[in-house]
């Protein structure tokens, strides 16, 4: 590494480290207000959630902050434009909403009230997601000190959703609202995590959902099953025949057309893959389960961040109560989700599941499917100029390889990259042990610091090798 490059991470690492004990009373601060989007009578801490995260912006530097209304909860968004006309424009991306907590969960302490024991800040909201959000003010400010600079050298804009633990149920409809102000060369997402403390690691992509309810119906009400028995169709077998014709022996999803445009995984990307220290062992502990499975020919990681999958969510039908009671049940549900990757349509994948349920059901059961509000699946190739910007920074930041993951699950990171057109990238420092949604969640105040200093060398990086990329 040369020597500009050492004074710079030092120039950055000094920064921060003399401002910690005031970024960490600010973070704290914010910490305190107790922004549960998921219950109402939290609606006005949500309020002033954002308030102060305005506040605490301009107060960075930013000109302009400002709070976006949604038909529920307020978002927030910044912007700071680079005196260098021809920069790159980065939004970054995270949530100042937090989940339910309470002392009676199982907390060791006041859930808002932060306390450090160790080198651990505990608090809701520490990891996820307002402490993977704040780095980015001491990180932009590091930024500026180590450069010399009075702006960004990227035009820096911040979109912090209040709605996100709830759903996000207002979200696209916000970003496609104001899809000119949005309008970015990339995305950072900084609501997600690492593999472990001494492993950095960058998440390349999430996967997709739909999910569908199918309701079956059979006679018009609960019959005798001696007397009607073996001679009408049961609505329960019949679902339970579905479920069964949803993957074959291979552990594949049966559904035809269901793998149409599916992204393969590269040679690199399941070496890399493999690179981890994955136990998986120790995995099954986590996931309380006594085995692996699906679909053949992957590890379990490729199974949960790369491939598609189909699981039964909920199945029912008939009496469930104590003892028996002999009857052909008039109705039967199948809860379905489908979980997507890149190259995968949900409006395709719920047209192929319409079509394949009503030829796995017998004459004289009818059926209806409801579909929830799909997820697009997101994913930035691994020579994207952008990701390697983040492998660079967070490189200099930890002085350490940076190895790649995925996501297994979906968010609404989704929308961004599908309305602006922009590509999404992962920058964040929690591990798993930082507990989100858990009683005592927390973060690790040194990773936290990482994440500024990664912040802070992301911008000049990004302005140097992305100015013009396609």
């Amino acid at each position: 590494m040369s020597q500009h490059v050492d004074n710079a991470v030092d120039a950055v690492r000094t920064y921060i480290a003399d401002h910690r004990t005031a970024f960490l009373d600010d973070l704290s601060a914010w910490l305190r207000i107790p922004s549960v989007s998921a219950q109402p009578d939290h609606a006005p801490d949500v309020r002033r959630s954002a308030d102060w995260l305005v506040a605490a912006l301009k107060d960075t530097g930013f000109p302009a902050a400002e709070v976006w209304d949604t038909p529920g909860a307020p978002a927030v968004y910044a912007e700071w434009p680079s005196d260098d006309p021809g920069a790159p424009t980065v939004l970054v991306y995270g949530h100042h909403d937090v989940q339910p907590a309470a002392r009676e969960d199982g907390w060791n302490s006041d859930p808002f009230e932060p306390v450090v024991r160790g080198n651990r800040l505990y608090a809701r909201g520490a990891a996820d997601d307002k402490g993977q959000v704040f780095f980015h003010t001491l990180g932009v400010r590091a930024h500026l000190a180590a450069t010399g600079r009075t702006s960004p050298a990227v035009h820096l804009k911040l979109l912090i959703e209040g709605e996100e633990e709830s759903g996000s149920p207002h979200f696209r409809e916000l970003v496609e609202r104001h899809a000119d102000r949005l309008a970015a060369d990339a995305v950072i997402v900084s609501d997600t995590g690492m593999w472990a403390e001494d492993t950095p690691t960058v998440c390349t992509g999430m996967r997709g959902l739909a999910e569908c309810e199918i309701r079956l119906y059979g006679p018009d009400q609960d019959i005798h099953s001696g007397s009607f028995g073996g001679a009408v169709p049961n609505p329960a077998t019949a679902a339970a025949r579905l479920v069964a014709a949803l993957h074959d022996e291979q552990g594949r999803v049966a559904i035809p057309g269901f793998y149409d445009g599916v992204v393969e995984l590269t040679d690199e990307e399941r070496e890399l893959f493999a690179r981890l220290p994955f136990d998986e062992e120790r995995w099954l502990r986590t996931a309380k389960s006594h085995g692996t499975g699906g679909e053949a020919g992957y590890s379990t990681l490729e199974r949960i961040w790369a491939r598609p999958t189909a699981e039964v969510n909920g199945i029912g039908g008939g009496y469930q109560g104590p003892g028996s009671k002999t009857i052909i049940p008039s109705s039967a549900m199948v809860k379905l989700s489908f979980r997507l990757v890149a190259g995968q349509d949900p409006a395709h994948i719920r047209d192929a599941v319409a079509a394949w349920v009503p030829g796995r059901l017998p004459e004289g059961v009818r059926h209806e499917i409801n579909f929830s509000p799909a997820t697009r699946p997101c994913l930035t190739p691994l020579d994207h100029p952008a990701l390697q910007s983040v492998v660079r920074a967070m490189g200099r930041a930890f002085d350490s390889p940076v190895l790649f993951t995925r996501e297994g699950g979906a968010g609404p990171a989704a929308d961004l990259q599908d309305v602006l057109g922009a590509p999404v990238l992962f920058l964040g420092i929690s591990v798993p042990s930082d507990g989100w949604h858990a009683p005592d969640e927390k973060v690790e105040l040194d990773l936290l610091l990482k994440g500024a200093e990664t912040s802070a060398h992301l911008w000049g990086d990004l302005a140097e090798h992305w100015r013009h990329a396609p």
